[in-house]
């Protein structure tokens, strides 16, 4: 019986040790292609007069390079220096690692939803769609009683709120022009809010620009100090359907820069500094096939089902870019997100299983 004990508690102290990750930043880019990513600036939209904003000049100066290489480095500096360094990045189908969605309808709601809950509900077909019903991964994380109340999302888009479901799940949710700080905001949050409240409206009461996104997100985490937090930024997909090229490249630069800012401050912080892991990725891809649909995605655009994804933290062994053969779903990526902080995401709907080559050494 003592045998027993003692194996058991030696079982437990050894899974306590191997888990060294106790926060998570996941971010997500709304619909930033995978091309983009592994491959750098397309020449073939670039050049292009009805999408470069007339500034092709503008985008060759400051995103091309001598090859693919130095390229996507300048478009996405801090994903291919530290994480690839120190961390993964999967999805370049040119080398056969492909990433999909699973859902059949390739825009967001859905994209969102499989990436958040683990799984496809067929019934959510439209970017209107009601509360979600199915639990999500931070609401699940939210119920363990280490992370209760340490749990936060911000999204540009309002329909964070749905998506996520933030009248049942328990943890807020700040959405587009969504005030932060309650009835009593610190002086930096209300800046922040007569900013927002105040700023050019490019997509209308729908979603706010980015920087407001950002900037409440790093605000929560430099003062509150949450375990879990999520930030979802939108102008990606926003610049991609105005069709403008310089926008997209400049907006998913900028995106690379603040998660480098996250990754600093985590990195220079005693309660975040080696043991809090980033995960970032992508609701859905866009067209390619036909380059005049790179501004577009749905179930009828060729190549929208394809997305990547990128992740570096302590349980994440530095492997890079992922060269091997292999085919990978949006839906694990909601179990992964629960195996990272040491959890099995369990609940009445089905979640897919995690992507074990995330832990594989």
């Amino acid at each position: 019986m003592k045998k027993s004990i003692l194996i058991l508690f030696i079982l437990l102290s050894c899974k306590s040790l191997a888990q060294k990750t106790e926060n998570i930043i996941v971010i997500t880019t709304d619909g930033f292609r995978w091309q983009e990513i592994f491959k750098g600036i397309d020449p073939a939209i670039a050049r292009d007069k009805k999408f470069n904003q007339n500034d092709s000049t503008y985008i060759y100066k400051k995103y091309s390079g001598s090859d693919f290489k130095e390229s996507r480095k300048k478009i996405m500096p801090f994903l291919w220096s530290e994480i690839a360094l120190k961390g993964q990045i999967y999805g370049n189908r040119d080398l056969g690692n492909k990433v999909d969605v699973s859902n059949p309808y390739w825009f967001s709601y859905p994209g969102y939803s499989e990436i958040m809950t683990g799984n496809v509900d067929v019934a959510i077909n439209s970017n209107g769609y009601k509360a979600n019903p199915n639990v999500n991964v931070l609401e699940f994380l939210n119920q363990q009683s280490k992370l209760k109340g340490k749990v936060a999302a911000f999204g540009a888009w309002d329909a964070f709120d749905r998506i996520l479901n933030e009248q049942r799940s328990g943890f807020p949710v700040i959405s587009a022009f969504d005030h932060v700080g309650g009835n009593k905001p610190t002086a930096n949050q209300k800046l922040l809010n007569e900013m927002r409240e105040n700023s050019f409206k490019p997509f209308h009461e729908d979603e706010c620009l980015d920087v407001f996104t950002h900037y409440q997100a790093l605000d929560e985490l430099k003062n509150k100090k949450p375990k879990v937090l999520y930030i979802a930024y939108g102008e990606t997909d926003e610049w991609a359907h105005s069709g403008h090229y310089r926008s997209y490249l400049d907006a998913a630069n900028q995106v690379d820069k603040w998660t480098k800012e996250i990754w600093d401050f985590v990195q220079n912080d005693p309660q975040y500094k080696n043991k809090t892991t980033l995960l970032i990725t992508v609701d859905h891809g866009r067209g390619d096939k036909t380059k005049t649909q790179w501004t577009d995605h749905g179930a009828d655009i060729a190549g929208a089902s394809q997305i990547w994804f990128a992740a570096i933290g302590p349980e994440i062994a530095a492997k890079g870019e992922i060269k091997t053969d292999s085919q990978l779903y949006q839906k694990q990526i909601a179990q992964t997100i629960a195996k990272i902080m040491g959890y099995t995401f369990t609940t009445s709907h089905p979640v897919s299983n995690e992507i074990t080559e995330v832990f594989e050494k």
